[in-house]
């Protein structure tokens, strides 16, 4: 790259620099660059994908029965009374097609195996491809969160919660679930100017730029992992969560970059400070545990301590779909802390809300989130996009139907054929360890180079 002169790169923030390096990239004649800089698969889920497109179509066809005897091109609501009967005519004929027999095979199984009401869940599904309503609940549609439900227990290793004790908020994405998070956190008295709040250390640079936002000014204190551990964290550094002053703990687990699970024994040593410290909220982003085997979530021993956020956006190849949900177990602490909160602060909460019900007081922290997403007034038109809730449902079937796992052991497969090629290619021992899920990896440049 000749004689370039890179110092005036050294003070960029992370995302000018990433502008700069595309630039470089591409004006630089050998092409050698790869821009992996959002870390955006390039496998994706086809047959979930096939599904939505053919149910597309189905419920196109159900709308224009309504207005038939209007112009081409007008349609009406889809109707309820022999949507079904409808449907299996619709299967049997293009059975032949792709994305049909599953979209067949689904409905069997959220009938057999989920207990649900088949009809109500097509005529959720109809609906929703079309985007004819607005989204109803606001938080999520109603089938679509019970599934979705089942989906992240299995996929975040929770034994013993029953569905009933979760509440999911659909979004746009991981991204918009830290953007809702925090702001309905702060909105909430939960978290103010100076307060502290501990991350887990190394991990994705713009959450690490959030806290410091005007928005918040919170003090961060690094929980730093150990490359030597396995960059697991240490237990000592886990142990500066009993610190009273820390008020949360912000992680992704799988980390990022590291891309390694917490161990047994780490989470182990959280559950054991939660213990002592009940107050202590933690927000984990949970993205990358479909892709590690025998993936805990810290919501699965800590639940009632924990904002889970999930991303469909990796594990299915959707980065562009922006799919994500914000999962709370009914008993959080949250709620509990905005019960005790002063006077004062519960009459400003009361007014903010105020719009919403005559018992303001009685929301809860899941439901002030979707409020807060849509600055409160605008709260009737709240929610992601139901098409979108669609292709999240089918996405969760997809992966729940598949019990042999094809696809999971697939994409394993594809990301740590990657890692072992990356580093066959650096002449750098790939070592195995059981905690790691190598969507990313780290090298020491400097010992590779010697």
């Amino acid at each position: 790259m000749g004689n370039t002169d890179y110092s005036k790169y050294a003070k960029l923030s992370p995302f000018e620099l990433k502008d700069n390096l595309i630039e470089l990239a591409q004006n630089h004649t050998d092409r050698m660059m790869l821009n992996a800089g959002r870390g955006n698969p390039n496998f994706l889920a086809t047959i979930p994908r096939r599904a939505f497109f053919q149910l597309g179509l189905f419920a196109t066809t159900e709308s224009e029965f309504s207005f038939s005897y209007m112009p081409e091109g007008l349609g009406g609501f889809p109707r309820p009374v022999g949507l079904q009967s409808r449907f299996d005519h619709f299967v049997m004929e293009n059975k032949d097609k792709a994305g049909v027999l599953f979209l067949g095979k689904a409905i069997s199984y959220v009938r057999d195996q989920l207990g649900l009401d088949p009809d109500a869940f097509l005529l959720e599904m109809v609906e929703g491809i079309l985007g004819c309503n607005y989204p109803v609940p606001d938080r999520m549609l109603r089938l679509s969160e019970t599934i979705i439900k089942e989906y992240i227990l299995r996929e975040m290793g929770v034994q013993g919660m029953p569905k009933e004790g979760l509440d999911l908020f659909a979004v746009e994405g991981g991204t918009a679930a830290m953007a809702y998070i925090f702001n309905s956190l702060k909105e909430n008295k939960i978290i103010d100017k100076g307060d502290r709040i501990a991350i887990g250390a190394p991990i994705f640079t713009p959450y690490l730029e959030i806290p410091k936002l005007n928005d918040y000014q919170l003090e961060q204190v690094l929980i730093e992992a150990d490359p030597q551990q396995g960059w697991q964290y240490p237990e000592a550094e886990l142990h500066k969560l009993e610190d009273p002053t820390i008020k949360a703990f912000f992680l992704v687990n799988p980390s990022n970059p590291p891309s390694v699970k917490m161990s047994d024994e780490g989470l182990a040593i959280l559950a054991d400070i939660v213990r002592k410290r009940p107050d202590l909220i933690i927000l984990t982003d949970d993205v990358y545990g479909t892709f590690a085997d025998q993936f805990k979530s810290i919501f699965a021993i800590c639940p009632n301590n924990t904002i889970l956020v999930y991303s469909f956006s990796k594990y299915f190849g959707a980065t562009g779909w922006r799919l994500g949900v914000i999962a709370l177990s009914n008993q959080n602490i949250i709620d509990q802390k905005i019960a005790t909160l002063s006077k004062k602060d519960k009459k400003e909460l009361e007014e903010r809300y105020s719009s919403l019900t005559t018992d303001p007081s009685g929301i809860k922290f899941i439901d002030r989130m979707v409020a807060d997403s849509r600055n409160v007034a605008l709260n009737h038109t709240a929610g992601l996009s139901t098409p979108q809730q669609v292709q999240m449902v089918l996405f969760a079937l997809f992966n729940m139907m598949d019990s042999r796992q094809d696809y999971k052991n697939a994409v394993k497969s594809v990301v740590r054929e990657r890692d072992a090629a990356l580093h066959r290619q650096l002449g750098v021992e790939s070592t195995h360890d059981l905690n790691a899920v190598n969507y990313y990896t780290l090298v020491n440049l400097e010992s590779t180079s010697r």
